[in-house]
């Protein structure tokens, strides 16, 4: 597979742009977008689901008081 290959950049408007070989196409309709010095750097947005962020956390060393499990409150209507 091609690790580089030339393109020319073009405006949009206001914007510049770029035309992706669809070698290079990313993955989904949305892109994360970055500049490290004069590089640009493009990744695909990973969507992680609530499950997969919790899991990704490392564990807390904080101990927590102990919370008193009341009733509720009557509330009349």
């Amino acid at each position: 597979m091609l690790t580089e290959r030339h393109v020319r950049l073009f405006k949009n408007g206001r914007n510049q742009a770029i035309r992706i070989p669809r070698e290079f196409e990313l993955s989904g309709t949305e892109a994360i977008i970055r500049k490290e010095g004069d590089r640009l750097i493009i990744e695909p947005l990973t969507r992680r689901s609530l499950l997969g962020l919790l899991a990704g956390w490392e564990p807390m060393e904080e101990n927590f008081p102990a919370v008193e499990d009341l009733p509720a409150e009557p509330v009349e209507l």
